[in-house]
């Protein structure tokens, strides 16, 4: 299952990514915001980190509108990887090499089609199991 969250500068493109989702047959549990009154991003940040961190979902996709708030917010939570991510290569390039655990981007930053391909890209893309990225994994995690 994949937990989703945003503010208010995020909200139309987390309504994309759930369409998307839908249509795929991907399960997702929505922590919101649901309308596009003015929050705070922290909030909706920790909820999808949290849910990731406890298992209750595989991974997490934030969206803000620069994706940058909230990434920050997501990765003070204990085990959580949260890649800002606005383009393919760099979606595959952290499961491959981080085994990232949630995505972040902004709303006011990518469209809609690209965003899609992000978000392809990081929920396809295993993670690599090679010793380098495990043993710098457990060094970002000390």
């Amino acid at each position: 299952m994949i937990a989703l969250g945003c503010d208010h500068g995020g909200l139309e493109l987390k309504n994309t990514i759930i369409d998307y989702l839908k249509k795929n047959n991907i399960e997702y549990k929505d922590f919101g915001t649901y309308t596009s009154d003015s929050v705070d991003y922290p909030v909706y940040g920790k909820a999808v980190a949290r849910a990731v961190a406890s298992g209750e979902c595989e991974k997490g996709i934030l969206v803000c509108g620069t994706g940058i708030g909230i990434s920050i917010s997501a990765n003070k939570v204990k085990g959580i990887r949260c890649a800002l991510c606005h383009d393919v290569f760099s979606a595959k390039a952290t499961r491959e090499h981080n085994d990232a655990n949630v995505l972040a981007m902004g709303g006011r930053v990518i469209g809609a089609g690209p965003a899609l391909e992000v978000v392809k890209a990081f929920l396809e893309t295993p993670f690599s199991n090679d010793e380098r990225h495990i043993r710098r994994i457990s060094q970002i995690e000390e």
